[in-house]
């Protein structure tokens, strides 16, 4: 009965040691200054400048959704992108815009999309 604990608790750190061990890429911070990601074929990152003198994340959410539509309407088959601003990744994607800390950890909701296609703040939007 008593392995048992020991074998859990030596899960548990190995466990622990190899999520020091993931890549972890956080986006640059420069104040009010709205990036487009792109991700190379080496797999690095590259920031490209869309907007200056962005004074919050959801204004630079709304510059990158904009260049969003402006792609599909040229045609493009990109659906998604990924932005920067201020240390954070924004992930504009079908379903809404996420937020992240790394371009490779967790994604947290920020804006979902409504019936039409345009963004509000989860919850705001009546059940369907």
């Amino acid at each position: 009965m008593r392995p048992f604990p020991i074998v859990a608790v030596s899960l548990l750190a190995a466990a622990t040691a190899l999520t020091g061990c993931v890549k972890q890429t956080k986006a640059p911070f420069e104040a009010g200054v709205c990036m487009h990601v792109v991700e190379q074929k080496d797999g690095t990152l590259k920031y490209n400048p869309v907007a200056r003198n962005i004074a919050s994340m959801e204004l630079c959410a709304a510059e990158l959704e904009g260049m969003r539509i402006r792609f599909i309407r040229m045609g493009s088959p990109i659906r998604e992108l990924t932005g920067a601003y201020q240390g954070k990744f924004i992930f504009v994607q079908k379903d809404g815009i996420y937020l992240g800390d790394t371009y490779e950890g967790a994604r947290f909701m920020s804006l979902v999309r409504t019936g039409d296609g345009r963004l509000a703040v989860p919850g705001a939007m009546p059940p369907q």
